[in-house]
């Protein structure tokens, strides 16, 4: 029997792993595996215990929201050979969820972690070494999709609020940024800016998704200067889905790549995966191709299998 290795955040989702535990540990039973569950204690728990215990496991599963899967994984990432991956969703948004396809009922994301699906190869990233996996982002509202009512998430996206806001509020000061990437070199002033692998920010589905590939080695880059005026606004967001716009403006740059750096006369601060990622005047993004492999939901359309 091979063993499995069970984390979860006892706090995610007002508490809905630690309620569901036993039906969580009888499915990854019933699915062959021999389970030690651990409850993680603090923040940076889940990487402490995966880098100390999990090679000693042919499977990593974790159960609470995308900072629990993204603190998992970089314990992972320590591991010379890291184990294969499972992911229960348990947290309020989940956009790692939304993006892997996983169901967020307790039991059938527990039966898909434990499965002998084959995994995705997945890319992952850091910045400055530490890793992500799915989203590093600077500037105004970064953190607007994780305070955003969901009936709005559902309407709009993360990108209109921000170009939006940016229009609206003159009191936003960008930062000045010289942004080197695969050979290329641009040079503004940048609102915000996000470098990503995923479909989905906060809940907020506005990436399309034949631009994302989750094992290519690239990151879609999107960086946001000042809008003139909330036509431009829609213009930008237009032209960033592959549609006509209604009118040329220059407002949003997005672009694909690999290994990114950010050079600023000043401190930037980013978060990661929806948490702070620290503030530094050069910050370098690299993209990691297929570092680790993770059970994914079924691809055969866009949406998350309830």
């Amino acid at each position: 029997m091979n063993h499995l290795l069970f984390l979860y955040n006892p706090t995610s989702g007002k508490g809905g792993a630690a309620g569901h535990l036993s039906d969580i540990l009888d499915t990854l039973t019933k699915e062959g595996w021999l389970v030690t569950a651990y409850p993680t204690q603090q923040p940076g728990d889940a990487t402490r215990i995966v880098r100390e215990l999990g090679s000693q496991f042919e499977r990593v599963v974790c159960c609470g929201g995308d900072g629990t899967l993204s603190e998992t994984a970089a314990g992972l990432m320590a591991l010379e050979t890291p184990p294969t991956l499972g992911y229960i969703p348990a947290g309020s948004t989940n956009d790692c969820a939304t993006t892997l396809h996983i169901p967020r009922v307790y039991k059938k994301a527990a039966a898909l972690a434990g499965s002998e699906i084959p995994p995705l190869a997945w890319d992952i990233g850091t910045l400055n070494e530490r890793p992500f996996v799915y989203v590093a982002a600077f500037g105004a509202f970064t953190e607007v999709a994780y305070d955003t009512p969901q009936d709005l998430k559902n309407t709009f996206g993360h990108l209109a609020y921000v170009m939006a806001g940016i229009a609206s509020i003159p009191s936003i000061a960008p930062y000045h940024i010289k942004v080197e990437y695969d050979g290329n070199t641009l040079e503004d002033d940048f609102f915000y800016g996000m470098v990503c692998n995923t479909y989905s920010v906060g809940g907020m589905k506005n990436l399309p998704t034949d631009r994302v590939e989750l094992d290519d080695g690239l990151f879609e880059v999107i960086l946001v200067k000042k809008p003139v005026n909330i036509f431009e606004v829609g213009a930008a967001l237009q032209s960033l889905l592959g549609q006509p716009p209604a009118a040329s403006g220059n407002a949003l740059i997005s672009f694909h790549a690999s290994d990114l750096k950010f050079t600023c006369d000043k401190p930037i601060p980013w978060t990661i995966d929806g948490e702070y990622g620290g503030s530094h005047e050069v910050n370098v993004v690299r993209n990691h191709r297929q570092a680790l492999h993770i059970i994914q939901g079924p691809t055969h359309d866009k949406a998350v299998n309830e």
